[in-house]
């Protein structure tokens, strides 16, 4: 039986490499955003393999149901991405706003704590993978970064939650890309890393054999 992958942030970027990397590896697909009509177009590329979960990375309840309605279709989960992020405005801790803080925080965080709470029970059954999108912001020290603040959370505690994934064999990794062309950015950055390098990433993690655990894949674009 093919194996199952759950995306956060499918919709585009790195999520939608991801998924056409992973239904060419073979897999099954569920891909998770807001946007439906993006999702459908990505699903309608993809065929058979992929089905759409339309709802909203800070909602539990919505990552919850999305997962139970991918076992319920494919029939297992193997796998699961939290790759749902977004940036915050400029102005550091001094200029910067607290409100919109918030709401970034309650994506890159919560809600890939909420990815994992919710595909733990799954992944047990299947002794699957967790892999989670973190930076090189989360690396190092960037002047007055609350963004990457946030992915220092993610990188810490993706090495927390692979200690405890060992006890039932399952496995964690998080993928630190540097700038990558996506609609992060306002301006296209054609010199800079592509989703597909990414996604490549990500499915070199997912199907190392059983044995091996990547627990970190770092990439930096050469320009």
């Amino acid at each position: 039986m093919a194996k199952t992958l759950f995306i956060t942030g499918a919709s585009s970027g790195i999520g939608a490499a991801t998924a056409r990397a992973a239904v060419r590896d073979g897999w099954n697909v569920g891909l998770f955003a807001r946007s439906e009509d993006k999702l459908s177009a990505l699903a309608d590329e993809l065929g058979k393999q992929a089905m759409v979960l339309t709802g909203d990375a800070t909602s539990e309840a919505d990552q919850d149901a999305a997962m139970t309605k991918l076992v319920s279709h494919f029939g297992t989960l193997d796998a699961a991405f939290a790759n749902a992020g977004r940036g915050t405005s400029q102005g550091g801790t001094g200029g910067g706003d607290p409100e919109d803080w918030k709401a970034m925080v309650d994506l890159n965080i919560m809600g890939a704590l909420y990815t994992a709470h919710a595909a733990i029970p799954h992944l047990k059954k299947t002794r699957g993978q967790f892999v989670v999108t973190g930076s090189a912001a989360g690396r190092g020290h960037i002047k007055g970064s609350i963004y990457g603040a946030t992915k220092w959370f993610i990188h810490g505690w993706a090495g927390n939650l692979s200690e405890e994934m060992r006890d039932w064999g399952g496995r964690c990794m998080v993928v630190a890309p540097g700038m990558v062309n996506t609609a992060f950015f306002d301006e296209e950055k054609p010199d800079k890393l592509q989703p597909e390098d990414v996604a490549d990433a990500v499915m070199h993690a997912l199907n190392a054999p059983a044995h091996a655990s990547i627990r970190e894949i770092f990439l930096m674009p050469n320009s």
